[in-house]
């Protein structure tokens, strides 16, 4: 089977690639520097010529408004238009636990725009919602208020998953039937934000402590216990956060 993995040279779409290849199938990573742009449209049609699956972990290099909504709606028109030349089978799209709760982020809205050309699109396709991955924890703990030695967080429920258990979900997901639906993956742990931060704080040697502040925001959004959570029935990584950091 050939699949295309849009966005196929970076964190999750690369182990995506390995994955299926091992498996035996026809990974073609498709992104910039294989000559494929989907913002351009430059490569896109010829790459997917004979592809039964596209898979599309593709991310917007700002998370700014304007430019994540702009990345999102245009690399969308123009994969769909590719993949209707194509007769492609299966369109498979990385997404984001909690995106229609976040909607006071421009970033979460762009999610949102994708995620409604994918289901107007007419293509068969199957929506792949994540939780955060265990890489970001870097981030979301450099997030919050800084105060002197102290770095201020939200208590609010995080249930973060491992980059690979992703790539093993969407490995699984597009070797199978399209099912026109969004499922949700995220990790073992639901646990206060401010713990999985002051675990990596700790893990690097951080000297600062965490402090629970609860007005604080996520990225700045609003954020509660359900925000990022998934919901009912996910598919749950098997690595935990311990375990992640000891390897890593």
């Amino acid at each position: 089977m050939k699949i295309v993995v849009i966005g196929g040279t970076g964190l999750i779409g690369s182990k995506l690639c390995q994955n299926l290849q091992d498996l035996g199938h026809e990974a073609l990573a498709a992104s910039p520097s294989t000559g494929v742009n989907v913002i351009s449209g430059e490569g896109l049609t010829q790459a997917l010529k004979g592809a039964d699956v596209v898979v599309d972990v593709s991310n917007s290099p700002s998370f700014e408004d304007h430019a994540a909504l702009h990345f999102f709606e245009t690399a969308g028109h123009n994969l769909i238009a590719a993949e209707k030349i194509d007769g492609v089978k299966h369109h498979v799209a990385l997404s984001v636990v909690g995106t229609e709760r976040m909607l006071d982020s421009g970033y979460f809205r762009a999610k949102m725009a994708q995620e409604k050309l994918i289901k107007k699109s007419g293509i068969p396709y199957t929506i792949v919602r994540a939780t955060q991955f265990f890489e970001f924890i870097h981030a979301i703990a450099h997030s919050g208020r800084e105060e002197g030695d102290t770095i201020h967080l939200t208590s609010a429920a995080l249930q973060p998953v491992a980059s690979a258990d992703v790539a093993a979900a969407l490995t699984d997901i597009a070797l199978k039937a399209p099912i026109n639906q969004t499922v949700e993956v995220a990790g073992p742990e639901n646990r206060p934000l401010i713990e999985f931060a002051s675990d990596y704080l700790k893990h690097t040697r951080d000297p600062r402590q965490t402090v629970a502040d609860d007005t604080v925001p996520y990225f700045g959004a609003p954020i509660n216990d359900q925000s990022l959570t998934p919901g009912a029935n996910p598919i749950v990584g098997a690595t935990r956060f311990q375990e992640w950091l000891e390897t890593h």
